[in-house]
Parts: structure tokens; C-alpha cells; sequence
């Protein structure tokens, strides 16, 4: 029987959950990327080396990339943008060399992911990861100030982001700023102003305009990862659907369609993020595991619950709104079908316990995950045998 590699995402030295945590959490490998290297540049040969040493030294294997980040310029495809692509096939030419097998990015615009709060407490007291469109509406329009954000909201979001902006501290606004602007990538920590200029690129792409660019790239990349031998997994939208004026490309089973029809290249491909695409109740995540098939590459495993105005957190990885159940089992058969294990790995998880007293990456407290992972392992083998 085929089953999931069992892996854990790591940032490097600086994480604080050392490798020698995760190998008693029961992982096998490791996701990591090289997060010194500037935004857009290349990935040299030998700073990858160097990582995998690290990683190989603790006993893992470096089972995937996550993420070599996109530079806006080539989602916007304006200024240098052929140059950083040319950066980004050399970066995927040297991680092939050094045998890592896949390699994870996203098309998002500005934000790589967006929160309204890292500190939602959960009945148990634990705390998780929040999305509010009121917060998000308090943010655009009274602290951002970007033109004609009140047209991205529905009256009684409007009503309730003033009333809510009027009753917040500016310690609460400043706070609230942070947590929203904590997606953009390269920033170690964003400003509105370097926010609203990231936006100005995109005033005249819409998205029939960002999915051609997407394809664009994914043609230039997909042909150079394929003669590597490496495939490629794009994430989906975090959170699916638009926000800040911005249009997205990778939230539903149609966008999806697109770009595999596309750009039908056997390195190009998805990663399967349960979470991302399951905060958007028009997904039906089991049929979009049948219908994406093959293209598959890696898997990240986590829940969360919605309410009727579309706010989320990020729930037990058992819990919340979608079937973890009825997903693992069809990525359990997609597996036996094409004779193959995809990575996979227990994504985020709720600060809880000791690590409620640490500082942690958004997300990626240990013990959290460790939940999470040892539930997922549990679901998986409960499933192998109706398989």
C-alpha cells in the first residue's frame, strides 16, 4: 500500500522548533526553503547544499521546497520580469541538481497569505488563526486609505467596519495592521505605504489579466523543471476569494481546469492545501482531489470552520467544516491508482499547551502540529485497509 510521506515544514536555523523536535514529533521530512536569499534572486548551488547537510544531518530528507517566492514583477509581468524569470528557472535547475524533488510557490498578489488575527481563542483556550471581513474592511479603508475600498464590501460590512474602527485603540489598529500585512513577502515588516504601492501594480489587472500571466510563467517554468526531473505544486489562494481590490487565479476547481488544460506539462501540478481551498464553501475538496488527479504533488492537511459572513479560523485538524475524512480517503486512492506517495504535511496548528508561553511562527507552534500530524497518521491508517 502507498502511503503519505510524513513531512514537516521548517524555516531554517532560526525556527523555533529544531530539527531535533520535529524528529520527535515522528516526521520524516522536511519542507524548508532558504529564506536569507533576497526576494527574486537566485538560489545558488551551494547555499542549497548547505541546507540539505543541515537537514540530512538530523536524519530527514529534504522532501520538498516551500516556497521559492514569485517576484511581483512577474505576476504583473511589468519591469524586469523576463530577468527574474530566467532567476527563478536557474533557482529550479539548482534545487533538481541537488535532488530535491519538489518545489512549492503561489501566484497570490502581494500577500503570500492574509489574517485579521494570530491569536483567536478557541474554547480549550488554545489559539488559532483568524480571517474577519469586518477587520479586513477596518484595515482597507480606515488604515490602508486605498481608493475606493468601500466598493469591495457589502453594506452591512461597512456599517459594522466603522463602528468597530470607531471602538479600536490605536494600539488595536496598529496591531490589526501588522497581522494583515504579515503576507507580504521579502518585507520582515510591512508598511501601508509599501502595501498601497504593491497595489498600484495591479490597477489595471483584472483576472482573465492574471491568469494569463500566470500561464505565462507557468510555460517558461514547467519547461525547465520538466527537463530537471522536478515537478511543480502551486498553492492555492490563502484565503479563495478576492480581497484589497485584488483579483485570484487559484481558488476553485474552474481555475484549476485552466491553467492544467493550459500549460499540460507533467512537472506542472498543485499543491493541495485542504485548508486554503476549504475556507471557500463552493468548494467540494474529495471531487477536487478526483478531478485534479495526477497533478497532485503535495498535500497540506488542515481545517477550518466558516460562518455565514465568511469569516474562518483554523480549526482542529478533525474538526471544522470539511470532511477530512471522505479527503484523506481520496488521496489514499489517488496514491494506489497512480502507484506512487505524495508529501504531505500537518499544516499549522493551534498554539497550545507549552507553547502558548513561546514565540512561534503564525501557524507553526510544535505541539500544535505534532496534534495534528499524529491525527492525520491515526486517519490514515484507519483508512488503509477500506482502500
Amino acid at each position: 500500500m502507498y502511503k503519505m510521506e510524513q513531512t514537516w515544514r521548517w524555516y531554517g536555523p532560526d525556527d523555533p522548533v529544531s530539527l531535533q523536535d520535529i524528529k520527535q514529533a515522528g516526521a520524516t521530512g522536511i519542507v524548508t526553503a532558504l529564506h536569507h536569499i533576497p526576494h527574486g534572486e537566485i538560489w545558488t548551488t551551494d547555499e542549497i547544499v548547505k541546507r540539505k547537510a543541515e537537514v540530512e544531518a538530523a536524519g530527514f530528507t529534504w522532501s520538498v521546497v516551500e516556497s521559492i517566492t514569485v517576484h511581483e514583477s512577474i505576476k504583473t509581468r511589468t519591469g524586469n520580469y523576463k530577468d527574474y524569470i530566467e532567476k527563478y528557472k536557474t533557482s529550479i535547475r539548482n534545487v533538481a541538481a541537488a535532488g530535491i524533488p519538489v518545489i512549492t510557490y503561489n501566484f497570490m498578489p502581494v500577500n503570500d497569505w492574509t489574517r485579521t488575527s494570530l491569536s483567536y481563542k478557541m474554547p480549550d483556550g488554545s489559539l488559532a488563526l483568524y480571517f474577519n471581513w469586518v477587520d479586513l474592511a477596518v484595515f482597507d479603508i480606515y488604515i490602508l486609505k486605498r481608493k475606493g475600498a468601500e466598493l469591495s464590501y457589502p453594506q452591512n460590512i461597512l456599517q459594522q467596519a466603522e463602528e468597530r474602527f470607531k471602538g479600536y485603540s490605536e494600539e488595536q489598529l496598529d496591531a490589526l495592521a501588522d497581522v494583515v500585512m504579515a503576507g507580504i513577502p521579502g518585507e520582515k515588516k510591512g508598511s501601508t505605504q509599501e502595501m498601497l504601492n504593491k497595489l498600484e501594480l495591479y490597477k489595471d489587472i483584472d483576472r482573465n489579466a492574471l491568469q494569463e500571466n500566470l500561464c505565462f510563467f507557468q510555460k517558461e517554468i514547467s519547461a525547465a523543471a520538466e527537463e530537471s526531473g522536478v515537478k511543480l505544486a502551486i498553492h492555492p489562494d490563502d484565503p479563495p476569494f478576492p480581497i484589497l481590490g485584488l483579483p485570484r487565479v487559484v481558488s476553485a476547481a474552474e481555475d484549476f481546469n485552466y491553467f492544467l488544460n493550459k500549460v499540460d506539462n507533467s512537472a506542472n501540478g498543485v499543491c493541495f492545501c485542504t485548508g486554503s481551498l476549504g475556507a471557500s464553501g463552493k468548494n467540494d475538496l474529495p471531487k477536487m482531489v478526483q478531478s485534479i488527479g495526477e497533478k497532485i504533488h503535495f498535500v497540506h492537511l488542515r481545517n477550518v470552520t466558516k460562518d455565514e459572513e465568511g469569516n474562518f479560523y483554523e480549526a482542529d485538524h478533525l474538526g471544522g467544516d470539511n470532511d477530512m475524512v471522505a479527503i484523506v480517503k481520496e488521496i489514499l486512492k489517488l496514491q494506489q491508482k497512480f502507484k506512487k506517495s505524495l508529501p504531505f504535511r500537518p499544516d499549522h496548528g493551534h498554539q497550545m499547551l507549552d507553547d502558548l508561553k513561546k514565540k512561534t511562527n503564525p501557524g507553526y507552534s510544535a505541539i500544535g502540529r505534532l496534534r495534528g500530524l499524529a491525527e492525520m497518521r491515526g486517519l490514515e491508517m484507519g483508512l488503509l485497509d477500506s482502500i
